[in-house]
């Protein structure tokens, strides 16, 4: 089962994404959520750091059963919400 214990999420810049992690036992798994999909959660967005991350923190539940829902267990270790 996939958790989400810690927090923590940054915003990659060379990725233009935020990226958060989740684990499933012990493994950790990458997800990475692009600008557009930000921009489409709050249309009209500024594309600066903060606003991105302030969007992915104002919709952290809804991402996170997206992330869920990508989850498929076996050796991928990074999904991208886009």
């Amino acid at each position: 089962m996939l958790n989400f214990p810690n927090p923590s999420r940054i915003y990659d810049a060379s990725r233009r994404c935020v990226c958060f992690w989740g684990y499933d036992k012990a493994r950790e798994i990458a997800f990475l959520v692009d600008n557009a999909m930000l921009m489409k959660l709050n249309p009209g967005l500024n594309s600066d750091e903060s606003s991105l991350l302030a969007t992915f923190d104002h919709n952290r539940d809804r991402i996170l059963e997206l992330a869920r829902t990508l989850y498929k267990g076996g050796p991928h270790n990074r999904y991208t919400i886009s």
